[in-house]
């Protein structure tokens, strides 16, 4: 059955993926360039991770939509386990966001370019200049009332387990005063680990879990590390039990 998966793979889902994959680059590109940018910067995207998956035959299982207010702006922060919590998140979580990604992404052919046309928000540490103009576009991206989703570990796992969460999301979320959604991601890492880049896919489930939003209680670094604390508590809790735990990531 595995090599059957791989044969329909390679003459059949990886055609039609292209093809999905080269109609809604230029569709986001110039959708965002004569028109309304929250929403070509998003909705094309939606659809297209839906139809990878689908091609892929992968089935999708989310829990915890009922945890959300279509009103309010969030900071989603998830594990990272693999190149498919992309797919996962942009077509299952069902909200308008912005993503915060590294800014090496930019230099990815037709890609990078649709995503900097589509104001997704690119992390650039190379100095203060750039970290400032990072979260500048952040804050006025999330006061716009558009959420962003952020995966705080910083870099995909090498085991599946949750390294360490990074401070940035939270700092900001704090300083505008914004709840934080933590979300947990199952089968990402079974389906295509970073070891496994532009290898055959291995089927397997994917779920989505969506937490309680977690609401400042102050301001300030207490409140900073106190959210991130309760943020990686909850996404450790929905795990499998065979990812639970901390292992280091040595990519961080």
């Amino acid at each position: 059955m595995k090599y059957l998966y791989y044969i329909y793979q390679l003459l059949i889902a990886l055609p039609l993926a292209l093809i999905a994959t080269l109609s809604i680059v230029p569709a986001i590109i110039v959708g965002c360039a004569i028109g309304n940018g929250h929403f070509w910067g998003y909705y094309p995207a939606h659809i297209w991770a839906r139809i990878i998956l689908w091609l892929l035959l992968i089935p999708v299982k989310v829990e915890g939509r009922e945890n959300l207010d279509k009103k309010e702006s969030y900071v989603f922060v998830a594990n990272h386990q693999g190149a498919f919590d992309i797919f996962l998140i942009y077509g299952y979580l069902n909200r308008n966001f912005k993503w915060m990604m590294k800014h090496q992404l930019r230099q990815i052919p037709l890609i990078g370019y649709a995503c900097e046309k589509s104001h997704q928000i690119f992390v650039d540490k190379r100095g203060p200049k750039k970290i400032k103009a990072t979260y500048d576009k952040a804050r006025e991206t999330l006061k716009g009332g558009t959420s962003v989703t952020v995966f705080p570990e910083g870099s995909r796992s090498f085991t599946g387990h949750m390294g360490e969460f990074k401070r940035g999301a939270f700092a900001l979320a704090d300083e505008l005063q914004l709840p934080v959604v933590p979300l947990t991601i199952n089968g990402s890492f079974n389906i295509m680990p970073r070891m496994r880049d532009m290898k055959f896919v291995r089927w397997h489930r994917l779920s989505l879990t969506i937490h309680q939003p977690i609401y400042p209680v102050g301001q300030g670094s207490e409140n900073v590390e106190a959210t991130k604390n309760q943020a990686y508590d909850s996404v450790m809790s929905a795990l499998v039990p065979e990812y639970q735990g901390f292992v280091e990531n040595p990519d961080q």
